[in-house]
């Protein structure tokens, strides 16, 4: 009986193993060739100028009623235009909410639907930008080390003069793309884009102008960025998190904190905050972070591409595991974030109320509602009240299509001219100017064409924000190539 039992279980071991090593066989990434391309030749001290002197201009991200910096955003408009001549005499200008720039290329054949780039050039404000934090100051623009350094470099200058550069160098030559193509450069993209890509959107919709695709920043070609894989990995992002941020409030009686009761509301407070961050909103490999993850899952190692291959067995696993980084665990689902707090204006008084702050990111799987119920059902039990803040509540993106000629185009560009790399369709875990443009366009794509090392990570938003001129060029020839290819 025993001999049988265990040969029985060894036989299913025995099967097991095949259809694991089996799959895993037939885990393969595509096989598509690309065409070669003749990349322009590019000049890098040439470009590396251009945006150091972009970086100089302090376009701040205005908030409210100021107006002290208004001159630093109109100057570097007419610096683009004097800068990039020939582009600006092959393009009209329309100026949309005051400061954003919407140029046109007209193109040969207007029965194509036109396409849009787009960057922004309103930059977040400097924190501690003394010497200790800073190897360069953030607004001069220092070329050093093969590097233009400077506040906007990444994020998103350097997108925007790539752009420019490679237009203007086609209109020199001649050049007349297929279709038409449109170029806006936001001005308030980093505090929500309403006056810039929103008034270009409602410019579009007024003149009934449907666009084929966008092309915006939100991802770039990530190197060692993800933990097992050697290549390079374009993530075209073909859709954006949502976004929602909720107070959390704890009410109490208050008094001199010489008397405290057993539980205050500051205690009260940080067990629904713990409770909360102890129960992460499922995820898992469904949707966009299925493609994501599959696309990626053949070029792993060995022992990550039999779970891969199998997930039938291993999802859970799989989900675990990649959960354990934050930068994989964005991808697999909706992310909270407490971030601030407020009680008592003293130490030794106990407040009334004391709130918390939670900023989620949501996947597109997920809803609002769906939200605001796991909220909910996650608060340890506390009597805490749970308030969305409806000025900072956006829906997660569609997803766009990862199948079609848009999407074929930016893939073959990419392997064009950087090489060898993993191109996925992915997820933006922030917010882009593309949440606008997308209510006008087919479809809609988020990267830019330059290569990301994790320790770059930290410096967007941060300290010692830099751009290679490596990069520079090849951003150069990156949008050289898709303008040529930009037909049907």
């Amino acid at each position: 009986m025993w001999k049988k039992l265990f040969g029985g279980l060894l036989a299913v071991l025995l099967m097991l193993i095949a259809v694991l090593a089996v799959n895993t066989y037939r885990y393969q990434g595509p096989s598509a060739t690309t065409p070669s391309a003749d990349l322009p030749r590019i000049d890098g001290d040439l470009i590396a100028a251009q945006l150091s002197q972009a970086v100089k201009f302090k376009t701040i991200s205005m908030i409210g009623d100021d107006t002290s910096l208004i001159a630093e955003f109109e100057n570097f408009v007419a610096y683009l235009d004097d800068t990039f001549p020939n582009f600006k005499a092959a393009t009209s200008k329309i100026m949309i909410g005051g400061h954003t720039p919407l140029y046109v290329w007209k193109g040969a054949d207007q029965a194509l639907k036109p396409v849009l780039l787009t960057a922004h050039y309103d930059v977040v404000p400097v924190a501690n930008a003394g010497a200790g934090n800073w190897d360069y100051p953030p607004f001069e623009g220092v070329v050093a080390d093969g590097y233009v350094w400077g506040r906007g470099t990444l994020d998103d200058k350097g997108a925007l003069i790539a752009m420019l550069h490679a237009a203007d160098a086609l209109v020199a030559q001649g050049y007349v793309p297929p279709r038409t193509i449109y170029f806006s450069f936001g001005h308030d993209e980093e505090i929500s884009g309403k006056a810039g890509a929103g008034g270009v959107v409602e410019y579009f919709r007024n003149n009934n102008i449907q666009l084929a695709w966008t092309l915006d920043e939100g991802s770039m070609v990530l190197r060692d960025v993800i933990p097992g894989l050697t290549q390079d990995v374009a993530s075209i992002n073909v859709a954006e998190k949502g976004y929602a941020t909720i107070d959390l409030v704890a009410h109490a009686e208050g008094g001199h904190s010489s008397l405290p009761p057993r539980e205050t509301a500051v205690g009260t407070l940080a067990t629904a905050v713990a409770a909360l961050q102890a129960a992460p909103v499922p995820g898992g490999l469904t949707d966009t972070s299925k493609d994501f993850f599959n696309g990626l899952g053949p070029h792993f190692p060995l022992l990550q591409r039999v779970l891969f291959a199998n997930q039938w067995l291993f999802a859970p696993l799989l989900v675990s595991e990649l959960s354990k980084s934050p930068a994989t665990d964005a991808m697999l689902r909706t992310t909270m974030a407490p971030t601030m707090l407020s009680g008592s204006s003293k130490e030794n008084v106990l407040p009334q109320q004391a709130v918390a702050t939670v900023n989620f990111r949501l996947h597109p799987r997920d809803t609002i509602d769906g939200l605001m119920a796991h909220v909910h059902d996650n608060l340890g039990g506390t009597d805490v009240t749970v308030s969305l803040r409806e000025d900072s509540v956006a829906a997660a993106s569609p997803v766009s299509r990862a199948d079609n000629a848009a999407y074929l185009l930016l893939s073959d560009t990419f392997k064009q001219v950087f090489g060898n790399l993993i191109v996925v369709p992915g997820l933006t875990i922030a917010a882009t100017d593309t949440r606008h443009y997308l209510q006008v366009a087919d479809d809609s794509y988020r990267i830019n064409p330059f290569v990301l090392l994790g320790e770059d990570i930290p410096k967007i938003h941060g300290a010692n924000e830099r751009l290679s001129i490596e990069n520079l060029q090849l951003a150069v020839q990156f949008y050289t190539l898709l303008m040529q290819n930009s037909g049907p």
